[in-house]
């Protein structure tokens, strides 16, 4: 696998360009950072006879209040998903899909969780390739895309998830657990689960001694983040897991999840 430079400005020129052109995956933060991503855009297009698009989708990214690097990602996103429906161009969707560059594949997804006239069983599924993408980036793309249609549809989407939760591919049991985190990491949190986390029960209890560290990682933030508000129900659900699963695995999990409550002062009922 190539090793990318650690800096931005480190990166070689060959390498920004390849990058640019959507020829090469980014391997690292730096190169991901370094994308222009309006030039990778125009080249995308104009590499698949599409550049009409490239004005209104760019349209998008000048009405945006603040240009960051996740919300101009989202503006490409929505500028795509409209440009294919206005040009019944469903062709293109596919083509980004299983591009070479992480960047194109990521704002694929984007598009899928634009599309509001999919329900979330059919947007779930239309996502799932990219939770099991390859990239780390195309994955966590994949679940912010759709995480707003997950929390107005709560209840399905926990039912969806829990099956999610069992799947072979570790990738997308992390997806299960990720994308319904009450907290999150650059999104939107989920009122109703930092209130009432007890309803993700069924996608956690699959997770709870799970053998991959992603996921492991994953299911320890997500009661790290209850545990800001519902302290309580992490600390009943952790000793009742100590109990229930003694793995290394439910270990690793449980002292992840404490992290913040084991950071307070500790009354004598306090779960260690």
């Amino acid at each position: 696998m190539r090793k990318g430079a650690r800096t931005i400005k480190d990166i070689p020129k060959d390498i920004l360009l390849q990058l640019n052109r959507g020829e090469i995956e980014t391997v690292n933060l730096a190169e991901w950072c370094a994308i222009d991503r309006k030039v990778l855009l125009e080249n995308l297009l104009k590499q698949h006879d599409r550049l009409k698009y490239l004005k209104p989708i760019l349209k998008h990214i000048n009405n945006l209040k603040k240009q960051t690097a996740n919300t101009i990602n989202i503006a490409i996103g929505t500028g795509i998903f409209e440009q294919i429906t206005i040009n019944k161009d469903n062709g293109f969707l596919q083509i980004i899909s299983i591009h070479q560059s992480d960047f194109v594949r990521g704002w694929a997804a984007w598009a899928i969780g634009k599309n509001t006239t999919l329900n979330i069983r059919q947007m779930l599924e239309k996502v799932k390739p990219f939770s099991a993408d390859k990239h780390f980036g195309v994955r966590e793309e994949a679940w912010c895309a759709v995480r707003e249609k997950i929390t107005q549809n709560l209840d399905n989407s926990i039912k969806i998830l829990s099956t999610w939760a069992t799947n072979n591919n570790e990738n997308i049991r992390r997806f299960s657990s990720e994308a319904t985190r009450p907290r999150g990491v650059w999104c939107e949190h989920i009122n109703e689960l930092k209130q009432t986390p007890e309803l993700a029960l069924p996608i956690l209890e699959s997770l709870k001694s799970d053998r991959a560290k992603y996921v492991q990682d994953s299911v320890g933030n997500w009661l790290n983040d209850a545990s800001k508000t519902q302290p309580e129900f992490v600390k009943k659900l952790c000793k009742r897991w100590d109990k229930e699963s003694n793995t290394k695995e439910t270990k690793y999990i449980i002292k992840k999840a404490l992290r913040t409550i084991n950071k307070q002062p500790i009354d004598n009922n306090q779960y260690i």
